[in-house]
């Protein structure tokens, strides 16, 4: 059984920064993708920033030059560092990744359970 934990949200005001991490654990023998998603009310799920095993990047346009994302492979764990924030970037943060359980497996996705980021102005 593999779990994501995610932890970091809150409330900041407009310009100010927040750490959101999320640590996988459970039965793991590989992590190929680890993402952050965001869904703001009445919107869709959106992809705001991933990094592959082979550490390539990538960002949404709209946070690119304020939100970087890495990862510590030993900890089986992904930051979204997210600086200058804006009103707009309010929504629950989901954390996806792409995780293959044993040698024998194919990677599947898993979700963190979520964690809200409010910007007020």
């Amino acid at each position: 059984q593999v779990q994501l934990a995610e932890s970091g949200g809150g409330l900041v005001q407009a310009g100010g920064s927040l750490r959101l991490s999320c640590a996988a654990s459970g039965s793991i023998f590989s992590i190929r993708f680890m993402g952050w998603y965001r869904q703001a009310p009445g919107n869709q799920r959106e992809l705001v920033a991933s990094v592959t095993s082979g550490s390539n990047v990538n960002l949404a346009d709209s946070v690119k030059g304020r939100f970087t994302i890495s990862r510590d492979n030993a900890k089986n764990t992904v930051y979204l560092q997210m600086n200058s924030l804006r009103t707009e970037d309010t929504a629950v943060y989901y954390c996806n990744a792409w995780i293959v359980e044993t040698i024998s497996s194919m990677p599947r996705s898993h979700w963190g359970q979520g964690t809200q980021v409010t910007v007020s102005s």
